[in-house]
C-alpha cells in the first residue's frame, strides 16, 4: 500500500464557506508535508483537499455509485459504452488490472492518508475550530473505509465477518518525503476490524460536528452515513436511530417535486440533501453525468434504462416520468444526472425515511413514526396513493425505485440476499479484485477469492 500525500492547493478560507460557493481547485504536483501540517491554514486545506478527492470520479463522485448499479443490474440497463474496464462491472467479470478499480483503492487510501495527516496535527489547528476539523477528518476516513470493505471485502451477513478479509487499516499519515519501506506495507484487516474503524470514526465525527457547515460535511452527514453502516450490518435498531436523528433535527426536508431532489438549482435540492459532493466548472462533471447522460447533456449515453425497469413503477408514479429519451425515442436514460456539473448527491432525506420504516418494521416498532407514514411520505411525493398497510416487501420495493441509480442497489441485494441473475448475492464476482498493482508492491496482500 504505498500511499503519497498529492495534494490540491486549495484556499483555506474554503472552509468556512456558504453553500453557495464553490471549490475552487488550483492543481499542483505535490505540498511538501512539513508546509502542509505546519499551520492552521496548512491542516484546513489538506481537509479540503481530501473532500475534492472524496468527491472525485473515482470514489464518490463516480465509480462507488456507478460501479454498484452496473454490478447489481438484472436486464434493467445495458451498457453500450466502449470502455471496456467499465463493461467489466456491467459483465461481472472484473479483471485484476481494472483501472477504475485500482484507482478508487488508490482514492481510498489517499483520503484516508490526508485524514490521517490532520489527526496527527490538531494541535495546530485553532482551537475554536479544532472539534470540527476533528470531526470532518474523522468523517472523510470512515467514510472512505466504509466504501473500501464494502467493495474489497463480503457483505457483513456473507459467512463470517471476524474471519473474512476486508482491506488494511492504518490510522498514521505515510510520509511523502524519504522512501517507503516494507514497514509501510500492512496486511488485510477482518470485515468486522474495519467495520469497528468506521463505527469508531463515524460516531466521534457526529459528536464532534456542527448542525451546519456549510456543504461539508455536518452532523446529520455522520448520521445518515452510520444509518448506511448499521444497516449493511442488519444491526436495525441503530440504523433506524440513526436515520431517525436526520430526521428529527429539522434541518431537513422531501423537496415538493421529485426532480427538485436532483437539481442542485433548486431550494428543494438543498432541503433535501444530507450530503452532497459539490461539482464545479473547473472539474469538468461529475462522473455518473459521463456514463448515464446521453450526448446531448454532454454525457457518454453508455448506460441505457430498459423497458424491464420503467416496468416496475406503477401508474402514474413520478419516479417511473423521470428519464428522456433520445436516439429516435429508442434510447432512454435517466435524469438524475442530466447536469454535467451537476452535484452529486450521496445522503438524502429521502433515504432516511425508507431506513427508518424498513428497521422499525423488522423491529415491530414506531420509533419517530409509524413505517406507513414514512413510506407514505415518499409514496405521496412521487404522486401516489397512500397505503392503508404496508408490508417489509412494499417498503423493499419503495426503496428500490426511491434510489435507483444511486449506489445502492448492490449492497441491498447483498445484505437482502437477493440473487443477481444467475449469480448468487455473495458470488465472488461481484467483489472487487485487490489491483494487481497494490498485489506487486505488497506480498503482504491476499487476493479475493475468484482472482
Amino acid at each position: 500500500m504505498k500511499n503519497r500525500l498529492y495534494l490540491p492547493l486549495l484556499a483555506a478560507s474554503l472552509l468556512l464557506a456558504s453553500c453557495g460557493d464553490k471549490l475552487n481547485v488550483q492543481p499542483t504536483q505535490s505540498v511538501d508535508e512539513n508546509v502542509a501540517i505546519g499551520t492552521d491554514a496548512g491542516v484546513k486545506t489538506l481537509v479540503v483537499g481530501a473532500y475534492d478527492r472524496l468527491g472525485g470520479t473515482s470514489f464518490l463522485g463516480g465509480t462507488a455509485l456507478f460501479a454498484a448499479d452496473l454490478l447489481a443490474d438484472n436486464g434493467e440497463v445495458r451498457f453500450s459504452g466502449t470502455f471496456q474496464d467499465v463493461q467489466q462491472f456491467w459483465l461481472k467479470r472484473l479483471s485484476t488490472s481494472n483501472l477504475y478499480v485500482r484507482d478508487f483503492w488508490i482514492a481510498g487510501y489517499d483520503i484516508i492518508n490526508r485524514s490521517n495527516y490532520v489527526l496527527a496535527n490538531l494541535g495546530t489547528v485553532a482551537e475554536a475550530d479544532r472539534s470540527r476539523i476533528e470531526g470532518e477528518a474523522l468523517f472523510l476516513r470512515g467514510t472512505a473505509y466504509f466504501y473500501l470493505v464494502r467493495y474489497f471485502g463480503k457483505a457483513w451477513n456473507d459467512g463470517s465477518p471476524t474471519t473474512n478479509l476486508g482491506v488494511p487499516i492504518t490510522t498514521t499519515p505515510t510520509l511523502v518525503t524519504g522512501s517507503v519501506t516494507d514497514a509501510d506495507n500492512r496486511s488485510r484487516n477482518t470485515v468486522s476490524e474495519v467495520y469497528t474503524q468506521v463505527l469508531a470514526d463515524l460516531t466521534r465525527a457526529e459528536s464532534l460536528l456542527p448542525a451546519t457547515n456549510g456543504f461539508f460535511a455536518n452532523k446529520h452527514a455522520a448520521a445518515g452515513m452510520l444509518s448506511r453502516v448499521y444497516l449493511g450490518k442488519q444491526d436495525y435498531a441503530n440504523a433506524r436511530d440513526a436515520a431517525n436523528r436526520v430526521i428529527s433535527s429539522g434541518n431537513y426536508r422531501l423537496a415538493a417535486a421529485f426532480g427538485d431532489a436532483f437539481n442542485d438549482k433548486s431550494a428543494g435540492y438543498a432541503a433535501e440533501s444530507v450530503f452532497r459532493m459539490v461539482v464545479t466548472d473547473q472539474d469538468g462533471s461529475n462522473g455518473m453525468n459521463t456514463f448515464y447522460a446521453s450526448p446531448i447533456y454532454q454525457g457518454r449515453g453508455d448506460v441505457r434504462v430498459l423497458n424491464k425497469h420503467v416496468a416496475l413503477y406503477p401508474e402514474g408514479d413520478l419516479r417511473g416520468q423521470f428519464f428522456y429519451l433520445t436516439t429516435g425515442n429508442t434510447r432512454r436514460f435517466t435524469s438524475k444526472y442530466a447536469d454535467q456539473y451537476g452535484d452529486v448527491t450521496i445522503l438524502r432525506l429521502a433515504e432516511m425515511y425508507l431506513t427508518r420504516a424498513e428497521c422499525n418494521l423488522r423491529l415491530n416498532a414506531s420509533v419517530g413514526d409509524t413505517p406507513l407514514n414514512d413510506v407514505n411520505r415518499v409514496r405521496s411525493r412521487a404522486g401516489l396513493a397512500p397505503l392503508a398497510a404496508v408490508t417489509l416487501t412494499q417498503v423493499l420495493n419503495e426503496r428500490k425505485l426511491e434510489l435507483a441509480f444511486e449506489g445502492e442497489a448492490l449492497f441491498d441485494a447483498k445484505r437482502l440476499m437477493q440473487a443477481i441473475g444467475s449469480l448468487a448475492y455473495n458470488a465472488p464476482s461481484l467483489v472487487f479484485p485487490i489491483p494487481q498493482r497494490e498485489i506487486d508492491t505488497n506480498k503482504a496482500l491476499v487476493q479475493n477469492e475468484g482472482y
